[in-house]
């Protein structure tokens, strides 16, 4: 299923991967991301939070709605972060 059926807007997901090619965000957001597990990803107030803090690393003002849509897309992927399946699978969906 597509990040674009969440509502969420296709400028903002390029957005973010642009300033993702900086090696300095890129590094603050996997050091935000270090050690969040399978439940942190299915808890909605962490996911919340932790989607606030990368849109703060990243510099991007989200309303609350745009903000329910990405942790609505997250809680429903049921990420694993161990599972490299998992990993793949969402590196596939924003390339």
């Amino acid at each position: 299923m597509s990040y674009q059926q969440y509502g969420i807007d296709p400028a903002l997901v390029e957005r973010v991967k642009f300033k993702l090619k900086n090696p300095e965000i890129k590094e603050r957001i996997k050091m935000l991301l270090q050690g969040v597990t399978k439940a942190d990803l299915q808890n909605a107030t962490k996911v919340t939070r932790l989607v606030g803090l990368a849109a703060g690393i990243l510099g991007e003002k989200l309303s609350g709605m745009q903000t329910n849509q990405i942790v609505t897309f997250i809680l429903a992927q049921k990420i694993d972060p161990a599972n490299t399946f998992h990993l793949i699978k969402l590196w596939s969906m924003f390339r």
